[in-house]
């Protein structure tokens, strides 16, 4: 029984990492103001600001019609916050249009064994105010 314990006592002991949440995601969103639409979500995994469960990813939010959101996503564990804006580039921060937001997002395996997530968002300065839902799922 003395191996039972010391077993137990490493396992308790041993790091928990987060699992890798990095790829390609094809996306269905519902946005309060513009209505239905598709994207594409790129996650990618930022390994020196990650640790155990808490990671960092770099992400990208493409969209026909709209344009290419970027950003980045705080996760611990199977939940993260992901904060989304038009590049500077395609006018101020957000856009002429104040297009930027932050979500929050659950992510989980279908019966599948699929990784997907649901993502909600809210956009302070987008037309007075915004929000939407976001289905997608690891291609």
């Amino acid at each position: 029984m003395k191996w039972l314990a010391t077993l137990l006592a490493c396992t308790l002991a041993a790091p928990v990492f987060a699992m890798d949440l990095s790829g390609v995601y094809a996306c269905k969103g519902n946005d309060a103001h513009e209505g239905k639409y598709t994207g594409t979500v790129t996650m990618k995994l930022r390994p020196e600001h990650s640790k155990g469960k808490d990671a960092s990813y770099d992400f990208q939010l493409e969209v026909p019609d709209y344009g290419t959101y970027t950003g980045h996503a705080a996760v611990h564990g199977m939940h993260a916050a992901m904060h989304f804006a038009l590049p500077m580039e395609q006018g101020e921060y957000g856009g002429k249009t104040n297009d930027y937001g932050t979500g929050i997002a659950e992510f989980r395996k279908n019966s599948n064994g699929q990784l997907r997530f649901r993502k909600f968002y809210f956009e302070p300065g987008f037309k007075g105010g915004n929000t939407g839902v976001e289905e997608c799922i690891r291609k």
